[in-house]
């Protein structure tokens, strides 16, 4: 498993997810999120976040929980989740548990 964590100056913030997550990886990730954006200038707009799925081999309960905890994440810092890359299964997974593709 790789999850990548790629932040520049500039939006958007892009996580790529590769290969199988763990059930440790979403709250690493997360974690890792929030340290990134502390850094954000104050008074800014909210951040602008991607998550390109396209990498991920196996979409299971991991990815979903990943998906769930970025969302929230994003949004406490005022922002938008955009998923891409998104396979038909993580989509169907992240219907079942009311996390659709819809806005943010």
């Amino acid at each position: 498993m790789a999850v990548h964590l790629h932040v520049d100056a500039e939006q958007p913030i892009v996580i790529r997810l590769e290969g199988t997550l763990t059930p440790a990886d979403p709250l690493r990730l997360c974690r890792e999120l929030s340290e990134r954006l502390a850094h954000r200038r104050p008074g800014g707009a909210g951040p602008e976040v991607i998550c390109d799925a396209s990498g991920l081999v196996y979409a299971g309960l991991a990815a979903v929980d990943a998906v769930a905890r970025l969302r929230l994440a994003v949004r406490r810092e005022g922002g938008v989740l955009r998923l891409r890359g998104a396979g038909p299964e993580l989509g169907e997974l992240l219907k079942l548990f009311g996390l659709g593709q819809g806005p943010g």
